[in-house]
């Protein structure tokens, strides 16, 4: 178990270098501004500090990342001129040797979503012991 795990996260390493790559290349011109929107979705979500689901929940906190994040730069890369995506790939590697890079907008929207659950929850439950 421990060694799919490892695996699991290795991947999903890669997959941030990946999606830096295509972050890179949504910044070129040569690519379609429908390709952009996709990107910055996809790039938000990945490069989040915050995850939807936190990754030290076994499985499950990897579970976004492996699902999610593969489908949409897998959608964007279809949609990248192949030029692009090389010269991009490059500095993606260059870029991200240590640390990776983050979205402070995405960890914005994540905050956001996990206080506005966790404020109808405690709503609910107010609502139910209360009467």
């Amino acid at each position: 178990m421990r060694q799919r795990i490892s695996s699991w996260t290795k991947r999903v390493r890669e997959l941030k270098t990946e999606t830096y790559a295509v972050y890179l290349a949504s910044r070129d011109p040569r690519v379609p501004w429908y390709a952009r929107v996709l990107i910055v979705a996809v790039v938000a979500h990945t490069l989040s500090p915050i995850d939807l689901i936190p990754d030290f929940i076994p499985i499950l906190g990897y579970l976004d990342d492996l699902i999610i994040a593969p489908l949409g730069i897998a959608l964007a890369l279809k949609m990248i001129p192949q030029d692009v995506l090389v010269e991009s790939r490059e500095k993606a590697e260059a870029a991200v040797g240590g640390d990776r890079p983050t979205s402070r907008l995405a960890a914005a929207v994540i905050v956001t979503i996990w206080v506005v659950v966790a404020g109808l929850i405690a709503t609910a439950v107010w609502r139910a012991f209360r009467g």
